[in-house]
């Protein structure tokens, strides 16, 4: 198997469990704490851009990387954010 499609399987199964835990911990939350719909919303959409980006040829001068190491910073904020708002009991 190449190492392109590897790559692309480890993502798929990476990204698959991750938005199923999300979704687990989403419907959890939800009766306890106020839905944050924006925040998930981007998350959602954060993580498509990262998934493109692995997809993408690397020939790219660096900048590539560069921008995933930066949605990665995004998203792991982004969970900050909703775990904070969690706290507080708000939406």
């Amino acid at each position: 198997m190449s190492e392109s499609k590897m790559t692309r399987r480890l993502f798929a199964t990476t990204t698959a469990t991750g938005l199923a835990g999300l979704a687990l911990a989403g419907a959890s939350a939800t009766s306890a704490e106020a839905y944050q719909g924006n925040m998930e919303r981007a998350l959602s959409a954060l993580y498509q851009a990262l998934g493109s980006l692995r997809e993408a040829v690397p020939n790219k001068g660096g900048h590539r990387e560069r921008a995933m190491e930066l949605i990665s910073q995004a998203i792991s904020e982004t969970q900050a954010g909703i775990a904070f708002a969690n706290q507080r009991g708000g939406g």
